[in-house]
């Protein structure tokens, strides 16, 4: 049974839960602790969803496998949000509205976090994002002019900001591409955005020069008028805040068009499903939060773990933090449970938000850990370009210390 009280912002709900937490539903003896996820599993930008769905499948069959917190099974609850922000919201409210849930893995589009930020604060519901960058989202709207201000005690995230992302863009762009005059075109969406921004921010203070700035939408594929622009403007690269699903067709259309300098994005463009888009993709640029998988000794288990489960697809940019989101939920149910004397208390939901902020573990991506903003504290960012087919990683460093201004 749930009641429900109106919730005086958003528009949403929140929900109350009657009975006893973690009721054992399996007959074993166990608790249940139910973990959902919020992510696009259909449409466009479904390539990265099903690939932070399955990862966090895996890892909670890993906890359940190995019975990493005794007395609990574990069970993941996905959701579809199509990537748009009104079902990120009412998925956030439908799982709050069960009493088993103690957190939620998710989203992938920052724009989606903000629609499900404060029904997750309303109901002392961790929300773990493995792929939302905007800086708003951790430390408040007014991070630029350094008043940094945590607003949703309730929210994480294992990936870094685009303030970090887009800086190392910026200069990655001026120091290793060897960029000197670049054309700016963003999706008008939260994430492109802000990446594009702190492009910018970057490269103009390293000396570099904007040629010229372009708004398309997110739903554009024909970029005949930017394409022109473009190339009067006669830039060394084009740089594009955005996903795949546009970002491919503009890449093409570009060098169709005569513009042959690279296209370079952030971890939205950051997909093999881009240069299935894209027949043109070679030698265009991409950054993306941490190292790859691949090429991490942490990442090894991981990746025999994915193939030997079968999943039917891959598990993309975001699978190794994904599965990192969730094993950190699943930590901090270990710490809550072991501080209540093997049981979870009727009062998980908070506890496990408290615990979140000292879960501490060396995860698929590396070292896990949180500041006070909620933040990772792992700035990695590689830099990948189109080679033959496949993105190839060029360079990865932490940005602080590859900032040398």
């Amino acid at each position: 049974m749930l009641i429900l009280t109106t919730a005086v912002t958003a528009g949403a709900l929140t929900l109350s839960a009657c009975g006893s937490r973690g009721e054992n539903k399996s007959g074993d003896g166990k608790s249940t602790v139910v973990i959902g996820l919020d992510a696009p599993t259909t449409g466009e930008l479904s390539a990265l969803g099903l690939g932070i769905r399955n990862s966090a499948q895996l890892a909670i069959d890993n906890a359940n496998k190995a019975g990493e917190v005794k007395g609990v099974t574990f069970k993941l609850e996905a959701l579809d949000d199509k990537a748009l922000p009104n079902a990120g919201q009412q998925n956030t409210t439908k799982l709050a509205g069960d009493k088993d849930v103690l957190g939620i893995v998710g989203p992938l589009n920052s724009g989606v976090a903000q629609s499900m930020q404060q029904v997750s604060k309303q109901n002392n519901l961790t929300l773990i994002s493995p792929a939302n960058t905007t800086p708003d989202l951790t430390q408040g709207p007014d991070w630029r002019k350094n008043k940094r201000v945590r607003q949703f005690p309730t929210y994480f995230r294992t990936a870094t900001t685009d303030e970090v992302q887009g800086a190392f863009d910026g200069q990655y762009a001026w120091e290793k591409v060897k960029a000197k005059k670049v054309y700016i075109i963003d999706d008008q969406k939260t994430y492109g955005v802000g990446l594009a921004s702190s492009f910018k921010d970057q490269f103009s203070k390293l000396g570099g020069k904007i040629a010229g700035t372009e708004h398309v939408s997110p739903d554009d594929r024909d970029f005949k008028a930017v394409v022109s622009k473009v190339k009067s403007a006669k830039p060394d690269l084009v740089f594009y805040g955005g996903e795949y699903p546009a970002s491919g067709p503009l890449s093409q259309q570009l060098k169709d068009g005569g513009v042959t300098v690279p296209l370079m994005g952030g971890d939205g463009m950051y997909s093999g499903d881009y240069i299935k888009l894209n027949k043109k993709a070679q030698g265009d640029y991409a950054s993306s939060v941490g190292k790859p998988v691949e090429d991490l000794p942490s990442a090894k288990k991981f990746i025999a773990d994915y193939k030997a489960a079968g999943f039917k697809e891959a598990y993309e940019a975001y699978g190794g933090s994904a599965y990192d989101s969730t094993w950190a939920v699943i930590q901090a149910v270990k710490a809550v449970v072991d501080a209540n004397s093997g049981k979870l208390p009727d009062d998980a939901r908070k506890k496990v938000v408290d615990a979140m902020n000292k879960v501490t573990f060396d995860g698929v991506t590396g070292h896990i850990a949180f500041d006070k903003f909620g933040d990772t504290t792992n700035t990695m960012i590689t830099a990948y370009q189109v080679d033959k087919g496949a993105w190839a990683s060029r360079f990865s460093a932490e940005f602080k210390k590859f900032d040398k201004s």
